[in-house]
């Protein structure tokens, strides 16, 4: 089965279309929602509206820190929580239900679905060392755990030795996930990257090859930035997007 993996979204109209499209030509057999759909971008609802629509089809979906913050408090920055309360104000009650209702983990066979990671994935800590991942593969028996929150690609890996390698994908080359270890995928982000490439990010996993390829997709930044201005949102949430970072 191919699977098709998107997270971070962040209520980026334009790159979740953009990369939903590139999903289909892909002929992936499932997808896999990794949270943060709303939060910095200008088309919330549109965002979990589409979310809405895909699980209804089959789809599986996880809760990022930014959908919980709808919810209730969590610590973010200044520019996240005026996004956060900005976004807020522009959900339906059925919307907010409907991220209130996603759950923070989600396993299938020998995989685990989290935003964050996997240790406590309700205080949304990022992987961002090899000491984060071994952190996040010592709380689960998956075999692999995907996540993103990071909004940069990168893969980890832990043999039965316990000594963590990683590597910083390429796009478009497939890394194979080798039995014997455990493997800890981050996906990058589909609406707000931030490893110095604007184009959204999201990834591919085939349980046959057992192999991992991210994709790289252009968007129409200008309108996102502009869904963004509109809004009257912080000006770094829009300028960013054109820098990738």
């Amino acid at each position: 089965m191919l699977l098709a993996l998107l997270s971070d979204i962040h209520g980026n109209r334009q790159a979740f279309a953009a990369c939903l499209e590139a999903v289909r030509a892909s002929d992936a057999e499932r997808l896999v929602l990794l949270g943060d759909l709303v939060g910095y971008g200008g088309d919330p609802g549109w965002a979990v509206d589409t979310a809405m629509g895909l699980v209804e089809q089959g789809a599986i979906a996880v809760r990022g820190n930014h959908d919980s913050a709808i919810l209730r408090s969590e610590n973010m920055n200044a520019a996240a929580r005026t996004a956060i309360e900005w976004t807020r104000n522009r959900l339906s009650a059925a919307q907010r239900e409907f991220l209130a209702g996603l759950p923070l983990t989600h396993e299938e066979e020998d995989r685990l679905y989290v935003h964050a990671e996997a240790s406590r994935p309700e205080r949304w800590r990022y992987v961002q060392s090899a000491d984060d991942a071994a952190d996040s593969l010592l709380a689960t028996k998956a075999q692999i755990t995907f996540c993103g929150h990071v909004h940069q690609p990168a893969i980890y890996s832990m043999p039965s030795t316990g000594k963590i390698t990683s590597v910083r994908p390429a796009t478009g080359i497939p890394v194979q996930l080798q039995s014997g270890r455990q493997w800890l995928v981050v996906a990058g982000s589909v609406g707000q990257p931030r490893d110095d490439n604007p184009a959204a990010c999201f990834l591919t996993y085939d349980t046959r090859s057992r192999e991992v390829t991210y994709c790289r997709v252009a968007y129409d930044i200008e309108m996102a930035q502009r869904r963004i201005r509109d809004g009257g949102l912080p000006e770094w949430l829009a300028e960013r997007l054109a820098q990738g970072r």
